[in-house]
């Protein structure tokens, strides 16, 4: 018992002399990993979806609906999600999240009615924010404070990767069948479950030091105004990158520009070969000089080379400009995230503040492309660009205003 009691004690003091050195937990390695191989299923199926429901014979509306009531779920779960973490910790709903979503992808398989596909996707929402909110709760405890920007961005990267790999592998499963892609996912789910879920399980010996996790509420950390003020960049986020970016510039390549559907893709894949080239210098910079001085200079150089995409009448200046955007982008996120977990603090436990942080995102990723959309019918696209440019120019001017939060740099809140 002694000799186990030293080896525990030994290997947990090799683990903390491995992190205090620069080096990054087992554990980070074992989320961005899972997070590599989720994103290549959501790769793998988010092309093959609709025209697979469009098999049902419905409409584009109902085709439309079975991907909108995905994101509506995650929507009005997220604050339920936090609570969920809080209560029962991050690794079983970790765990209950990939399983729920497993289960219900490998269910649109065997789906015979319409209805059907509605009911597995709503489901699919609630278990994709219990693992999303867990996972990046987990990524806040086990990530060391000077490290925080680096692990968000390796988690990042993995997640982007994932997106890319996965359409290609898509494209070859569904010309198998147009099943296979769904049991595809739901088996590098259960891979995920059954690897990831027992490498997260921390070893004896290696548990915290000094009690219980505490939990920082929602409403305590809407106080502090870095937090506020991260909610308003992940808002211009979502409604820019998630939302507007992939609504709109595949209309603006066909009908302004007058390019093949093709060029659209293109477009979008510059954008994320831009994001991918910073997110590890984003994180980088952010451990180094602070969370702002990334985060600012991200948001401006994605702010001004979105609010002129819409302009652009060359297809060369409008890759261009998707690759400048691109690189705003991936120096914006890493130190985004990292403010977040700042405010949360040390080992803390904030599933409500992370549920919080990305329910802004989902909201501008919902309200952009709407609005967007609607000033691009009335005043054009570049009108439309340039409104969607001009909130992110505005989340710059708030962090302006906003404290530093790495630890050991940290000023007070203004």
């Amino acid at each position: 018992m002694v000799e186990h009691d030293a080896g525990a004690a030994g290997a947990s003091g090799e683990r903390r002399s491995r992190r205090a050195a620069g080096a990054l937990p087992r554990e980070i390695h074992v989320l961005v990993g899972s997070a590599f191989a989720i994103a290549i299923g959501f790769g793998i199926v988010a092309p093959v979806l609709p025209a697979f429901v469009r098999s049902f014979d419905v409409g584009i509306t109902a085709a439309s609906a079975v991907i909108s009531v995905f994101a509506f779920s995650r929507l009005v779960f997220a604050p339920i999600s936090g609570s969920v973490v809080g209560r029962f910790g991050e690794l079983p709903v970790f765990v209950w999240g990939l399983a729920v979503v497993a289960v219900t992808t490998a269910g649109l398989a065997f789906a015979t009615a319409y209805w059907q596909l509605i009911a597995l996707r709503l489901v699919a929402g609630i278990g994709s924010t219990m693992f999303t909110v867990s996972a990046m709760s987990l990524l806040v405890r086990l990530a060391p404070p000077h490290l925080r920007g680096r692990a968000t961005s390796v988690w990042a990267t993995g997640f982007l990767l994932g997106n890319v790999a996965g359409p290609l592998l898509g494209g070859v499963l569904v010309t198998i069948d147009v099943r296979a892609p769904f049991l595809t996912y739901a088996g590098l789910l259960v891979l995920v479950l059954v690897i990831g879920g027992r490498m997260l399980r921390r070893p004896e010996g290696d548990a915290p030091d000094d009690g219980p996790a505490p939990r920082t509420r929602f409403r305590d950390a809407l106080r502090h105004p870095a937090y506020r003020a991260s909610l308003i960049g992940n808002f211009a986020n979502g409604w820019t990158v998630f939302g507007v970016r992939i609504a709109l510039v595949p209309l603006v390549v066909v009908e302004a520009l007058g390019r093949e559907d093709a060029f659209g893709g293109i477009a979008l894949s510059v954008f994320a070969a831009g994001n991918a080239a910073t997110l590890v210098l984003g994180g980088r910079i952010a451990d180094r000089s602070g969370r702002r001085p990334p985060l600012i200079v991200g948001l401006v150089v994605a702010g001004l080379s979105t609010a002129v995409l819409g302009y652009a009448s060359d297809p060369w200046l409008f890759l261009l400009l998707s690759l400048v955007a691109g690189l705003g982008g991936g120096l914006m996120n890493p130190p985004l995230n990292a403010a977040v977990a700042d405010v949360i603090g040390a080992r803390g436990r904030g599933g409500s503040v992370l549920a919080g942080f990305q329910m802004s995102a989902d909201l501008g990723a919902i309200i952009g492309p709407v609005l967007a959309g609607m000033i691009a019918e009335g005043l054009g696209y570049g009108p439309a660009f340039a409104v969607t440019g001009a909130l992110m120019l505005v989340a710059a001017l708030v962090w302006l205003r906003a404290p530093e939060t790495l630890p050991g740099r940290a000023t007070a809140p203004r």
